[in-house]
């Protein structure tokens, strides 16, 4: 983890949805340290805003498990192919998406190319996310929430939907929620409201779907560094970003990925499903 010393962040701003390239401090993303030993070898995984982030340390922290990876992502084709690079650089096929998938077509249309390019389909990671801060609800526009919505969890329905299909038994679903979604947040209204749906649309699809063996759990990062940080807030945010939490520091993507890797892992979760893992930071919550 990063240390309380180094927690303060370079004012800086993005257009969103933000690039890693030009973040300061470049995040920690690409699972440098991890030695895989085979943990998902021969499986295929799909991860949604896999270009940077969270998504992209999943991505090669799959690779280097023995996964083949797919990659949808909105725009940001630069950081797809750094992601890619490391991909393959694991010994992996890694194939690129792009578009956007709160388009119900779209979403169709990956989940068929990642089956007929890859071969199969055994782990799905729904990570895509949008945010937009806002001062009060009445400063959310009709538009911002419909986004967010259609982005946040309309894109996961779409996504899994058309995914079931191909899942066959020892599958693996993992949603991205966030520490939002667990205790709310007064300037993230619409996305905390998402965040929560995502717990819910997890625990609800564990249970009709632990039949047919597949089994579906959350991640709920606290604060991660990632490029959707200086995309959406202001500098004053982004300067003190992750020091409320009791570790004082935000976190880095190389730190949230090895949940995803525990989920991804029949062997390490078998006997787990409907779980909201929470890597927050030090912060507890009641309930």
């Amino acid at each position: 983890m990063t240390s309380a010393t180094t927690a303060t962040f370079p004012a800086q701003q993005q257009e969103h949805p933000g690039s890693t390239t030009e973040m300061r401090p470049r995040p920690r993303d690409t699972m440098s340290d991890w030695t895989g030993r085979g943990l998902l070898d021969g499986r295929v995984a799909l991860v949604t805003g896999g270009d940077s982030g969270i998504g992209r340390a999943v991505a090669i922290a799959f690779a280097k498990e023995g996964a083949d990876v797919a990659i949808a992502y909105l725009s940001e084709d630069g950081d797809a192919v750094e992601t890619r690079r490391h991909v393959e650089a694991a010994g992996r096929r890694c194939l690129l998406i792009r578009g956007d998938l709160s388009d119900e077509s779209h979403s169709r249309e990956v989940v068929q190319r990642v089956v007929d390019e890859l071969g199969g389909l055994h782990v799905l990671v729904n990570n895509v996310a949008y945010q937009e801060p806002a001062d009060a609800l009445e400063d959310i526009s009709t538009a911002q929430w419909e986004r967010t919505v259609r982005t946040n969890i309309t894109s996961f329905f779409f996504v899994t939907r058309a995914a079931l299909p191909h899942l066959e038994r020892g599958a693996a679903i993992i949603n991205t929620s966030s520490i939002n979604g667990l205790r709310g947040n007064r300037s993230l209204i619409d996305y905390a409201t998402t965040k929560g749906a995502v717990n819910a649309f997890t625990y609800s699809l564990a249970q009709a779907l632990v039949d047919r063996g597949i089994r579906v759990n959350a991640v709920a990062p606290g604060p991660v560094w990632t490029p959707l940080i200086p995309a959406t807030m202001s500098t004053e945010k982004v300067e003190h970003f992750g020091r409320q939490v009791p570790m004082q520091s935000a976190a880095h993507p190389d730190d949230i990925a090895p949940s995803y890797v525990f989920f991804a892992s029949e062997r390490l979760s078998g006997y787990y499903s409907g779980e909201v893992l929470a890597p927050i930071g030090g912060e507890t919550l009641p309930g």
